[in-house]
Formats: C-alpha cells, sequence, structure tokens
C-alpha cells in the first residue's frame, strides 16, 4: 500500500533539506518527495516534524516489550553494538522467531567469547549481568586461549555480526595486548568496534592503560574504526579531559567515533568491577550513588555493598556517577552530547517484571517493571534539552545525531545500514514524525516504564508501529541489520 505523509516539515540530515513537503511511501521505501503527490492512504502531518527513524548503535533490549517502549521515543533501529552477543546465529533466528517492532542487529561479542573459553563453553554464549561480575573469565587469556576466542570472533563476524563489542571496563586488569589482537582483527575484517573502555588513569593510576587512550592508540595503530561507548559515564568527572584527547586522536586520523546519553546515572550489574567499594572511592563515588533496581534500596554503606555484591553480583542496578541537579554536573552531561559529531545511543536496558520475566507481550506494560529511563526516554529527552530547550541544535542536527550520523558507522560493514538515516527518495521508509512542540521523556527513575511525549507517527519498512502517538501492538515489521566482513 502507497502511504502519503502530507504537509510536514521535511528533515533529511543526508542532503540538507529542511522544508514543507510531502513524503510517499511504497514498498517500504521512500518513492518521492515534493508536492501535490497522491496515494491510497493519506496522512497529514502539517505541523509536525519528518525524519528518518532513530538509529540507536548501543541497546540491549532485547525484547518485544523494551522495543515498544523505543519505538516510542522514536528509533526505528535498535542494535546491541556494546556488549553483543554470540553466537550470532542464535541471536538473529531468536529475533526473528519471536518477530521485533524495530529493526534489530548484534556485533559479535568479545566478553562471551572469553567466557566460553576461559569459563568452559556457559550455557548459551551470552553476557547475562551476573556473569559481568565474574572474576573467573576477566583474568589475562593464555596464547591459546587468546587465539581461542578470537577464533569465536571471527566466526560470529561472519555469520553477519556488526563489529566486535568490547566490554573492557568490565575486566580492567587484563593485558592490553589482547584489545590490542581485536583491533588487529577488526581493521583486518573491516568491521568497527564499540568499546566499553576500563577505568581512566585520574580513577587508577595502577590501571594498564588509560581507558580512552586505549580505544585512540589502538585505532591510530592498527586503522581500525573504533567507536567509543557511553563517553559520559565512562569519563564522569573527566568529561573534558576525554573529549579533547578524541578530538586530537580525530584530527591525527585516527578512525574514532563517540557517543553519549544524557543521564546522570548509568546501569549494571552490581557485581561490575567498577562498583567495588575501592573503585568508588577512586571515582569520588560512595555507595549511597548505587540504587538496587529492582527494590529501589539506596545503599547504605560499604559493608551493605559487599553484602549485595556476595550474596547477588549480577543484581541490576543503577550508578549515579553525575549528579542531575548539579548545574556543574549538568553541564558535563551537555558537553559530551554537544561535542562535535557525538552520536545519541541509549544504552537501554532490558526491562524486569518481579517474577525475573523480561518477554512480556502486553502493552501497555503491566504495572512493576524495572529498568533505566534511558530505556523509553533518551531520545525525547535529547531533543527536549538540545532542541527546544537551549536551541544548542537545529532539527537538522539533531538528526544528524541520532539518525544519520549513527548509521554511517555501520556503511563499510552493512550494506543495509546505507540506506537508513536518511530522508530521501530510495531510503528505507523508516521514518518517525514528531510534534516539535510536545516531544519530551515521561520515563524517570521511578516510574521508568512510562513511554516518551510527541511521537506522532513511526514507520518501520513502511509499517506503521505508532498511529497517532498510539503503539499498534500487532505490528512486528523489524528485519534484521546483518553485517559482511571483506
Amino acid at each position: 500500500m502507497r502511504t502519503l505523509l502530507r504537509g510536514g516539515r521535511v528533515v533529511d540530515p543526508a542532503t540538507g533539506f529542511d522544508g514543507t513537503a510531502d513524503v510517499l511511501v511504497d514498498d517500504g521505501k521512500v518513492a518521492a518527495i515534493g508536492s501535490r503527490l497522491e496515494a491510497s492512504e493519506v496522512v497529514d502531518v502539517s505541523g509536525l516534524v519528518v525524519g528518518p527513524g532513530f538509529v540507536d548503535l548501543h541497546s540491549h533490549v532485547h525484547s518485544i516489550a523494551g522495543q515498544r517502549l523505543q519505538a516510542m521515543d522514536g528509533v526505528t533501529t535498535s542494535l546491541d553494538l556494546e556488549a553483543g552477543l554470540l553466537p550470532i546465529e542464535l541471536a538473529y533466528a531468536h529475533a526473528a522467531e519471536q518477530g521485533r517492532p524495530l529493526n534489530y542487529g548484534f556485533s559479535a561479542s568479545w566478553g562471551a567469547a572469553r567466557a566460553q573459553v576461559l569459563l568452559g563453553d556457559p550455557a548459551d554464549g551470552r553476557i547475562g549481568l551476573a556473569m559481568l561480575g565474574n572474576p573467573a573469565w576477566q583474568r589475562t587469556s593464555s596464547k591459546a586461549e587468546l587465539t581461542a576466542w578470537l577464533g569465536l570472533l571471527e566466526r560470529g563476524l561472519a555469520a553477519g555480526g556488526l563489529g566486535i563489542g568490547v566490554l573492557m571496563g568490565y575486566a580492567p586488569a587484563s593485558d592490553p595486548a589482547e584489545y590490542r589482537a581485536v583491533a588487529e582483527l577488526a581493521a583486518k575484517a573491516g568491521v568497527p568496534t564499540f568499546t566499553h573502555v576500563r577505568e581512566l588513569v585520574e580513577v587508577d593510576p595502577a590501571t594498564p592503560v588509560d581507558g580512552a587512550e586505549e580505544v585512540f592508540r589502538a585505532a591510530a595503530e592498527t586503522g581500525a574504526a573504533m567507536h567509543h561507548c557511553h563517553v559520559n559515564s565512562t569519563s564522569g568527572y573527566h568529561i573534558d579531559r576525554v573529549l579533547a584527547a578524541f578530538d586530537q586522536a580525530r584530527r591525527a586520523g585516527s578512525r574514532v567515533t563517540v557517543e553519549a546519553y544524557p543521564y546522570g546515572a548509568g546501569s549494571t550489574a552490581i557485581g561490575a568491577a567498577f562498583i567495588s567499594p575501592e573503585r568508588l572511592r577512586m571515582k569520588g563515588l560512595n555507595p549511597a550513588r548505587v540504587i538496587l533496581l529492582e527494590t529501589g534500596e539506596r545503599v547504605a554503606d560499604e559493608k551493605r555493598l559487599l553484602e549485595l555484591r556476595e550474596r547477588d553480583p549480577g543484581a541490576p542496578c543503577l550508578l549515579e556517577f553525575l549528579d542531575e541537579n548539579d548545574d556543574a554536573d549538568r553541564a558535563k552531561l551537555h558537553r559530551a552530547l554537544s561535542f562535535p559529531d557525538s552520536v545519541v545511543a541509549s544504552d537501554a536496558m532490558p526491562v524486569f517484571w518481579p517474577d525475573g520475566s523480561y518477554e512480556n507481550t502486553e502493552w501497555p506494560l503491566p504495572p512493576g517493571g524495572a529498568t533505566h529511563p534511558r530505556t523509553a526516554g533518551t531520545f525525547a529527552k535529547t531533543l527536549r534539552l538540545m532542541v527546544r530547550e537551549t536551541g544548542t541544535w537545529t532539527w537538522l542536527e539533531a538528526f544528524r545525531r541520532c539518525s544519520y550520523l549513527p548509521a554511517r558507522i555501520l556503511d563499510d560493514c552493512a550494506p543495509g545500514a546505507r540506506s537508513k538515516g536518511r530522508l530521501e527518495v530510495g531510503a528505507d521508509a523508516d521514518i518517525v514524525v514528531l510534534d516539535p512542540e510536545a516531544i519530551t521523556d515521561a520515563a524517570t527513575y521511578a516510574e521508568p516504564t512510562r513511554p516518551s511525549v510527541g511521537v506522532r507517527h513511526l514507520y518501520v519498512g513502511g509499517i506503521p508501529v505508532v498511529r497517532e502517538g498510539e503503539l499498534r501492538p500487532d505490528a512486528l515489521p523489524g528485519r534484521p541489520l546483518r553485517g559482511e566482513v571483506r
């Protein structure tokens, strides 16, 4: 069916077009942009902004429930590239079997590959929250082990992995030579890496190598394309030094990219290496900055933190790395988002219910779901802060940061990405239509599953997933985005 979006403000970051026009959608593609166009279905979008759907490079949402929240936030392609999954074949098969509202894809997981080799092949080769705090896979590999898990990564890339996801921050004492080997593999295969960096030298002077410098150095020495994940959370109070080093590396010709999200708290497993009492002290934080996700308990002291880490190292928690109520800390978040060519990525987390399930298919979501508000609100909050409230970005720049630039990071390894992040003839009909006066986040730390407000329509491959501000529970048009090695 041909659908005409009539009379909206059309924004295409690929061509720089920003003006009133009609958009004709046919057979999953943008068929025409202009005036006096006709179609069997006409949707009046006058007064609304029409742009390419947001491409989220960093989402740990592997469920219909989580993707529905992201759909209401304007996302049309949701990719897990920081952690990734293995085996890649099973990850794609599971998503296809269930169906997804949004397009999906995965990197080959460094953490899962190491865990399979160093732990002796855990159940399904995935990195779960419990494994993040398990020191048995965080040690340096022997030469034979390194060869074995690099082979698993190669197979993951051959099976369609969108690069290599590296959770280096969870194995911060491992030999930097291993990371260099990963970068060499990525350069050889022509795929990017996506890294959660290890500690900065300001935080831990004994770190084997400064986390940010490790990425920049490996990119310079190997020629690999290397992406620095959530620079806001891993840099914290040292964001200005890291961004300056990033700018220097980029000017020197390194193929480095960076992302940020607009929150002062992250989310992970309480057993993670960087949430130990001594690591928190190094960061200038204390246990009261740690909040259990499922119960809301704010950790009282180091004794209680050690007890919780021992009892259930996989328990999801929040870590307040910056204070969003503090002007200086908010300014640091703003600088991470406004840094030239920094892209927006959510780090969306799974939604858990009290019974431990996360595969819920009800809509609206049942009460009691626990997650980080960034799952539901990252993009709407960013637009509220950067466009509506501060005017830091134009709408053209907003779509460039949320749609166009993220897709371009994948152009070399995923041919399917080349038609995303654009709103021009021939592009995929992954389209968001939003109210420029109303777009805002609604999710909070207390109520993290409240959908964003202001996304009026969302199309994935030309199929409406959101219509007139209401999600369509029957819509599962998401398709896989796969990588191709050289």
